[in-house]
């Protein structure tokens, strides 16, 4: 699948409201999960302790919410390719509202997908 490229802020504009699709799904690993518990300092057994995280409420250990988060840039570009001349709004600020409701773990594929709600762009 190759990305949709937007090719200026009109076009941007023009796509509010539309859906511009979905990525490929990626899998999350273990090692992942580990390797962003070290940087983060975040080693909370629900993420790193597989036998103990059997035992709890996800049936398993489960990413952290931020690494997931952390992915969408990358889902992103495989949907959208946006041209020079039109800059979206920031990732950061384009997560504010991100749903985390829904925990997933090592070994589970996650997909991105691309609505446009707004136009907050600008031509550079």
């Amino acid at each position: 699948m190759s990305a949709r490229t937007i090719n200026g802020v009109d076009e941007m504009k023009a796509l509010v409201g539309e859906h511009l699709g979905y990525s490929p799904y990626v899998e999350i690993t273990q090692e992942q999960v580990n390797l962003f518990a070290d940087a983060t300092g975040d080693h909370q057994w629900i993420h790193i302790d597989v036998e103990r995280a059997k035992a709890g409420p996800f049936g398993g250990p489960i990413a952290h919410g931020y690494l997931t988060l952390s992915l969408g840039p990358s889902l992103y570009s495989q949907i959208v390719e946006i041209s020079p001349g039109c800059s979206p709004k920031p990732a950061s600020a384009a997560t504010r509202n991100a749903p985390t409701s829904h925990p997933t773990g090592p070994d589970r594929t996650i997909s991105g997908s691309s609505p446009t709600t707004g136009s907050n762009t600008s031509s550079r």
